[in-house]
């Protein structure tokens, strides 16, 4: 972890730090940034992007179903999709070359369905976060892991259900929140360790680290 994210974490006088750290561990490793490529750290979402960009996915569909012989632009529409859809968590310049294809069909809803920096925050929660644009938030996001922890403070902030069981070190209630009701159903169909547990055992670490340090 960045000595200046524990920094930050101590610094800030809203929540317990060891909370803070140990959300930011599970979801980057405490990474905003990739050490390779020096580029912010995202996960593209297909699912999400097709829904925000319905007219776009809908020309894709009817291509998909054209009878007749494709053009070489309709073709490579189909092709372009079909990296995108297909896209799955993975290394960076992998999840970095799905959201660029899909940035080039439509700008927003790609970086709407991709969330970003420490606290990994899915784009579409710009507004809630008090920005003017989603382009605006990543911008934000861009400059540094501090602009990424108050980020991350806001969006706690901004949720009275994400806050109480923050405060409370309720980690099933903060998994099922941040991930879904069904995040253990998927741990074990990924064959991982489900999320309030990773979320558990962060916080025993940061929280004896802090103590000690």
């Amino acid at each position: 972890m960045d000595s200046r994210i524990i920094k930050l974490a101590r610094e800030q006088k809203k929540y317990d730090p060891a909370a803070l750290l140990a959300f930011i561990q599970v979801e980057t490793g405490g990474r905003g940034f990739d050490v390779k490529t020096g580029k912010i750290m995202i996960q593209f979402e297909p699912s999400w992007f097709k829904r925000r960009a319905s007219k776009e996915y809908a020309e894709y569909l009817r291509l998909l179903n054209k009878g007749e012989s494709l053009s070489i632009v309709e073709q490579s529409i189909i092709n372009n999709w079909r990296t995108v859809l297909e896209n799955r968590v993975s290394i960076q310049p992998l999840e970095w070359s799905a959201f660029n294809i899909a940035f080039a069909i439509n700008k927003n809803a790609a970086m709407e369905s991709t969330s970003i920096g420490l606290g990994q925050i899915m784009g579409f929660h710009w507004e809630r976060l008090g920005f003017a644009s989603v382009g605006a938030m990543w911008d934000d996001a861009k400059t540094g892991i501090e602009a990424q922890v108050f980020q991350l403070i806001k969006f706690i902030d901004t949720d009275k259900n994400l806050r109480g069981a923050i405060e409370a070190n309720n980690w099933d209630s903060v998994a099922s929140i941040y991930n879904g009701e069904g995040y253990k159903t998927l741990a074990e169909k990924l064959g991982c360790e489900p999320y309030d547990e990773s979320l558990a055992k962060a916080y025993k670490y940061w929280d004896n680290y802090l103590k000690n340090n």
